[in-house]
C-alpha cells in the first residue's frame, strides 16, 4: 500500500479533485443546456446581462474589447496556443505539450461545432451587438469553450514545468483572468448570451479536468522501474527529464 499511495500522493489528490471537478462542471453544463432549451431558469440572466453591457459601451471600449476578443477567435487562439506550446515544448524537451494541447483543442473544437448544431440557438439581434457581426449558432460560446480548454491545459503544463511557487501562482491567476475576460467580452459585445458563455466555461473546465486525469493516470500506469516516478508539482517534468 505504501509503495503505491505515498509516492503518488499528489497524483491521487489530483484524481480526487479532478474527478469532482469533471462531474460538477459536466452537471452544471447540462443544467445550463436544459434551461436554455426550455427558455427558463438561468436564461432569465441573458437579457439583464445584455442590457447592462449596452449601458457600459463606448466607442473606445468597444474597439478595445473587440481587439481582445479576436485573440480567442479562429485565428488568434491558434497563434497564441502555438507560441505557448512551442515555448513549453522547448523548455521540457518532450512532446507532451503538443500532445496535450493539440488533443484537447481538437476535442473542444469538435464539441463546439456539435453543440451549435444540436441546439441551434439564435444570437442576440444585430441591433444589440457591436460589429463585426457573427451568424453561426450561439450555444455554446466557441471563444469561451476553446479558450478555457487551451489556456487551462497550458496552465496545467506550466504548473508541472516550474518549481517556483510565484511562477505557478502567476500562471494560474493570469490564465483564470484571461478565461473570465474572454467569456465576458462575448456578452459585452452582444455576440453571445450569458448562458452561452456559462456553458462554455463549465464544459471547458470539465474537459480540462478529463485531460488532467488522463495525463495523471498515464503516469500512474507506467512502470516505475522504466520511467521513474510520476511527475508531480514537487517533481515537475523538467526535473524528471533532466535527471532521467
Amino acid at each position: 500500500m505504501g509503495r503505491w499511495f505515498k509516492p503518488y500522493a499528489a497524483l491521487w489528490i489530483t484524481l480526487l479533485v479532478g474527478g469532482a471537478l469533471v462531474v460538477t462542471m459536466a452537471l452544471l453544463g447540462a443544467e445550463v443546456y436544459d434551461d436554455v432549451v426550455d427558455e427558463q431558469g438561468l436564461a432569465s440572466l441573458d437579457l439583464p446581462a445584455l442590457e447592462l453591457s449596452q449601458n457600459l459601451r463606448t466607442p473606445e471600449l468597444d474597439a478595445g474589447v473587440t481587439a481582445f476578443t479576436n485573440i480567442g477567435g479562429g485565428i488568434g487562439m491558434p497563434i497564441l496556443a502555438t507560441i505557448l506550446t512551442a515555448w513549453l515544448t522547448f523548455l521540457s524537451r518532450t512532446w507532451r505539450p503538443i500532445i496535450l494541447v493539440g488533443g484537447a483543442a481538437a476535442v473542444s473544437t469538435f464539441a463546439t461545432t456539435v453543440g451549435k448544431r444540436l441546439v441551434g440557438r439564435t444570437r442576440p439581434d444585430h441591433a444589440e451587438a457591436v460589429p463585426p457581426y457573427e451568424t453561426s449558432p450561439s450555444f455554446p460560446s466557441g471563444h469561451t469553450l476553446n479558450t478555457t480548454v487551451v489556456i487551462g491545459v497550458l496552465v496545467y503544463i506550466m504548473c508541472l514545468q516550474f518549481e517556483i511557487l510565484w511562477a505557478r501562482i502567476t500562471a494560474i491567476t493570469a490564465g483564470a483572468l484571461f478565461i473570465i475576460a474572454m467569456g465576458l467580452s462575448r456578452v459585452f459585445l452582444g455576440h453571445h448570451w450569458l448562458t452561452d458563455v456559462m456553458a462554455g466555461w463549465f464544459l471547458g473546465l470539465a474537459w480540462v479536468g478529463m485531460v488532467v486525469l488522463a495525463h495523471r493516470l498515464f503516469h500512474l500506469t507506467r512502470k516505475r522501474e522504466h520511467a521513474g516516478p510520476a511527475p508531480t508539482f514537487e517533481h515537475p517534468v523538467l526535473r524528471e527529464d533532466q535527471t532521467g
